[in-house]
């Protein structure tokens, strides 16, 4: 269940995957491509969510992670539709906060 915290840590300098390493790394990760969505105009918050996170998932694993051992055993399903449900959910939560101006 923790594998894919413990291989977010290889990213890390070092390269050594564990649990408090990959935390760090996922909290950064996940903090990065929410700012990254945050940019971005989100008008149909699932739809532009799952877009977003198939481009997440392209770039963080075949691009990425093809470097790192860790993340190229984990299971690529899983990881894929985690990476699609978290840019549903950010796109959803960003989706909803209000827009200055706008009542």
């Amino acid at each position: 269940m923790l594998e894919a915290t413990r291989a977010a840590g290889a990213l890390l300098p070092g390269g050594r995957p564990g649990v408090a390493r990959g935390v760090f790394a996922h909290a950064v990760v996940s903090a990065g491509w929410t700012v990254v969505l945050s940019l971005l105009d989100l008008k149909r918050p699932i739809r532009d969510g799952i877009i977003a996170g198939v481009a997440i998932a392209a770039l963080d694993l075949e691009v990425i992670g093809r470097h790192y051992p860790a993340i190229r055993a984990l299971p690529r399903g899983a990881q894929w539709a985690d990476h699609v449900a978290f840019g549903i959910l950010v796109a959803v939560s960003l989706g909803r906060r209000p827009v200055a101006g706008r009542r």
